[in-house]
């Protein structure tokens, strides 16, 4: 993913707003980061990678293993398309997301 890639999809929260979340604001918890625009608290399907950045960032390390933007993307559609989380009034639909 690109530092200016989506990672909430509901919110529009970039990658580059949650890193300089975690650097300047060194929550304690994962949970923390739904502070940061509220990433995390839409449909639900961006938790997963924010706990991952979250972890990483707390060992001092980047994260390797992270989906390109179009997994992720494609990973949300299947995700609320199978019933598991809906995005709340205003996000970006499933069936618009186009990348940028």
């Amino acid at each position: 993913m690109d530092l200016d890639d989506e990672l909430c999809l509901c919110f529009h929260v970039t990658k580059r707003k949650v890193l300089n979340f975690l650097r300047v604001h060194r929550p304690r918890r994962a949970s923390q980061l739904s502070e940061c625009f509220g990433a995390g608290t839409g449909c639900g399907w961006c938790r997963k990678l924010l706990v991952a950045l979250f972890e990483a960032h707390q060992q001092g390390r980047t994260l390797e293993d992270e989906p390109s933007w179009e997994q992720h993307r494609q990973g949300r559609r299947a995700y609320i398309q199978s019933g598991r989380g809906t995005p709340p009034p205003g996000a970006t639909p499933p069936s618009k997301q186009q990348p940028p």
